[in-house]
C-alpha cells in the first residue's frame, strides 16, 4: 500500500476539514493529480499544485456541461439550477456572463460602498451592549444576504427563508444522505422554485431598477430563456452571498488566530487591501472548484485522464503552494500582491469578486474598529466546519467583545 492510500481515505472528512494543509502539502509533492473517491462514491481527479491548477482553471479541454459527453444532450433533463454561465462553456458562457456582468464591474460595485457601511453599521450597532456573539449568525450571515437582496430586488420580509434554501444546496454537494436528509433538500429547491416563480411574476407585473426586472426585460427580448433565468438568480443569491459569509467569517477568524497580523492591521488600517487578500488565499472560503469533465482522452501532469472523467481544482492547495507563495502557512497581510486563486481564474473566474471585496473590506475594517479587543470564544478544536465540498468556513464562530 502506498504512502498516499491511507491519506486519501481521509479526505472529505470531518476530521480532514479543519486542517487540510499538511495533506495538501504532501499530495503536491507525492501525486499532484490524484484520482480519489468521494463522498458519493464517484471517483474524480483533483489537482493540488498551483501551477497545474491555474492550467486546468484556463484550460477550454474541461468543460462545465456535461450534457454535451452524453448520448442525448439537451434532451437530458437537467435542474432548473443548471442552467447558468457556472456550468456553460463557450460561447454560451459569454452570452449568460455578458448579461449580468455589467451590473459587476468593480466600477458599478463601488456604488454600494456607502449601502454597504450602513448596514454593516446596523448589524453592529444591534450588537451593542453584548458581551459576546456568534459572528456568523450575527453579522457574517446578513451583510451579505441583505447587499445581494437589495442588488435583486427581494422584499426584506423573504430574505431569511434563503438560508435554509442556500445551505440545501451548498452542503448537498457531493456528500452522502440518508433518504429523510435527501427529501427535505428536495423539498427545499421545491420550495425555492415555486417561490422565484412567484417573485417573477410579480415583477412582470411591476418591474422596478433592480437587476431581477433587468433580467426579466432580457428575457422578454428573448435574450434569455425562463430556464436560464432561473439558473442565473438562483446562481447570484446562492454564490452572491453563501461564499461571502464564509470569506468574512475565515478572514476574521484568521486575523483572530494571529493576533500580531491584526495589531499590525489595527496599526495601520491601510493594510485592508492586501489582509483581504491575504486571509482570501491563506483560508479560501471555496475549497473546491466546481465540476469540470474532461472533453476528451488526454495526458495531463503524467495522468491518463479518459473523456467524461470528472476533474475538480483544489483551490485551497493551490493557494498554499510553496512554489508560488512563500511561507504559505504563516498569515502575511503585508505580502505583496497575492496571485491566489480564491475566485478562480480564465472564464469561469467569480464575477462577484468585486462585490465580495469592497463587503469584506468594509466589514472586516468595521468590526474590528468598534472591536478592536475580540477574542474567540471558543477552543478552535471545537469549531464546527461546514459540510459540503464547495464552501469552507464554520457554522458558528463564538467570540468576546472585550473592548
Amino acid at each position: 500500500m502506498s504512502s498516499m492510500d491511507p491519506l486519501k481515505s481521509t479526505l472529505f472528512t470531518k476530521a480532514f476539514t479543519p486542517n487540510p494543509y499538511p495533506a495538501y502539502a504532501q499530495l503536491r509533492e507525492e501525486e499532484p493529480v490524484a484520482r480519489v473517491r468521494l463522498p458519493d462514491g464517484q471517483y474524480a481527479w483533483i489537482i493540488t499544485r498551483y501551477e497545474d491548477a491555474l492550467e486546468a482553471l484556463k484550460s477550454q479541454k474541461f468543460i462545465k456541461d456535461f450534457t454535451k459527453l452524453t448520448d442525448n444532450g439537451d434532451a437530458n433533463e437537467s435542474s432548473v439550477f443548471s442552467e447558468n454561465m457556472l456550468f456553460a462553456d463557450l460561447p454560451e458562457h459569454k452570452r449568460l456572463r455578458g448579461l449580468v456582468s455589467k451590473s459587476f464591474t468593480p466600477q458599478m460595485i463601488e456604488r454600494y460602498r456607502v449601502r454597504i457601511q450602513e448596514i454593516t453599521d446596523e448589524l453592529l450597532e444591534q450588537t451593542e451592549g453584548q458581551e459576546k456573539m456568534d459572528l456568523i449568525e450575527e453579522f457574517a450571515f446578513p451583510l451579505p444576504i441583505i447587499v445581494i437582496c437589495e442588488i435583486l430586488g427581494i422584499p426584506v420580509e423573504d430574505r431569511d427563508q434563503f438560508r435554509t434554501w442556500s445551505n440545501s444546496m451548498i452542503e448537498g454537494t457531493n456528500e452522502t444522505y440518508d433518504e429523510a436528509h435527501a427529501q427535505e433538500i428536495q423539498q427545499h429547491m421545491s420550495e425555492f422554485v415555486q417561490y422565484l416563480g412567484a417573485r417573477f411574476a410579480t415583477v412582470r407585473q411591476n418591474p422596478g431598477d433592480d437587476l431581477i426586472s433587468k433580467l426579466i426585460a432580457t428575457e422578454e427580448e428573448d435574450q434569455l430563456t425562463e430556464k436560464e433565468l432561473y439558473g442565473v438568480i438562483s446562481l447570484l443569491i446562492i454564490a452572491g452571498h453563501e461564499t461571502t459569509v464564509n470569506f468574512i467569517g475565515n478572514s476574521i477568524m484568521a486575523l483572530l488566530e494571529n493576533p500580531d497580523q491584526l495589531a499590525l492591521l489595527q496599526s495601520q488600517p491601510e493594510l485592508i487591501k492586501p489582509a483581504i487578500e491575504e486571509t482570501l488565499r491563506y483560508n479560501d472560503p471555496v475549497e473546491f472548484s466546481t465540476s469540470r469533465w474532461a472533453g476528451e482522452d488526454m495526458e495531463f501532469k503524467g495522468q491518463f485522464i479518459r473523456k467524461s472523467d470528472l476533474v475538480i481544482v483544489v483551490l485551497n492547495s493551490a493557494n498554499h503552494d510553496s512554489s508560488q507563495f512563500e511561507d504559505p502557512e504563516i498569515l502575511d497581510i503585508t505580502r505583496e500582491k497575492s496571485k491566489h486563486l480564491a475566485f478562480g481564474k480564465g472564464i469561469h473566474a467569480c464575477l462577484g469578486a468585486p462585490l465580495a471585496r469592497l463587503e469584506g473590506e468594509i466589514a472586516i475594517s468595521s468590526f474590528f474598529k468598534r472591536y478592536p479587543n475580540t477574542l474567540m470564544n471558543i477552543d478552535p478544536d471545537d469549531l464546527e466546519w461546514r459540510g459540503g465540498m464547495v464552501v469552507r468556513g464554520v457554522r458558528e464562530l463564538p467570540v468576546l467583545l472585550n473592548r
